[in-house]
Order: C-alpha cells, then structure tokens, then sequence
C-alpha cells in the first residue's frame, strides 16, 4: 500500500503520542520533501519533529511537477499541502492523509482518496491501541490543535464515547 502524508497528520498523531499508528496501519508513509521540511527543519525543536526525523519507515521523496490541471485545483494551498498531493497522484498512492478540509476537498477532485489523523486515532481506537480516544481528542484541542468540535463529537458518538468537555 503506498500512502503519502501531509504535515498535520505527522504533527497531530506526534502530539497525541500515536504516530506509531501509522506505521502499524500502513508500514510504510511516503512525504515530499516540503513536508520534511515543514515538520523537520522549520518545525525543529516543535512536537512531532523529532520523531518524524528518527522514524524509518517515513521516506522523503521529490515533490515532481503537477500537470496545469492537478495545479489549478490545488490553488491557494499551502506548500504541504500542494506538494502531497502532487506527489500521491504522481506514485499512484492509495491514500493521502490529509487534515485541513480545503485541501481534503483538492485531494478528492482529483480523484485520491483521503484519511485524515480523526480517522487514524478513530481505527486505533477501535482496535484498542488508543486507550481512551476522548482523553486523546481533548489533549489535541488543548494543544492547540484546531479541529471542528462537530467532527471530534461525531466520531465519539460514533464508537459510543462520551462528549468532550465543555
């Protein structure tokens, strides 16, 4: 399975302790190197930094030339963001993880199919390697982490969890 990924994933599963799932869900995640350069080196010494860096079954690719189409729908994303997805279309990824719902949208007009870090911690909830997915929602949002709190009461409501804190 070939799966590439955007910076939010690496950061938001970094934070909540639980970038493990991704190698135990996928073996192996693919970034382009804008990525490797947003969370390594302009992120250093920031959450998620150091353990992208050391984590070997993250490999860092060139980010190739979109065609003008790919480009046109990418328009007035970040440099992540765009750069992911060129390179999911470029090695024919399975999946694009992908947080900010702009760029979730880009990924999908284009035909990939999209996961984001809910999903993850969600899926590692339900195989019971996320020992309490509310504890880990509400640390995210007190790091700061901007997720709609909709979304983050639909997914607990979804596996019969209890709401966050008002």
């Amino acid at each position: 399975m070939i799966v590439v990924s955007d910076s939010s994933p690496l950061i938001t599963l970094a934070r909540a302790q639980q970038l493990n799932l991704l190698r135990e869900f996928y073996g192996q995640i693919t970034i382009p190197d804008e990525v490797h350069s947003e969370v390594i080196i302009a992120g250093a010494g920031l959450p998620g930094a150091e353990e992208v860096r050391t984590a070997s079954w993250i490999q860092v690719q060139v980010t190739p030339v979109p065609h003008t189409g790919v480009k046109a729908a990418c328009t007035g994303l970040g440099a992540g963001e765009r750069s992911a997805i060129y390179l999911a279309l470029a090695v024919k990824a399975d999946i694009i993880l992908i947080d900010e719902q702009r760029a979730r949208r880009a990924a999908k007009s284009t035909g990939l199919m999209v996961a984001g870090s809910i999903s993850i911690l969600e899926r590692g909830a339900q195989l019971k390697k996320v020992a309490d997915l509310r504890s880990a929602y509400q640390s995210l949002l007190d790091q700061g982490i901007r997720f709609d709190q909709k979304l983050l009461e639909d997914s607990l409501a979804k596996l019969g969890l209890a709401k966050l804190k008002p």
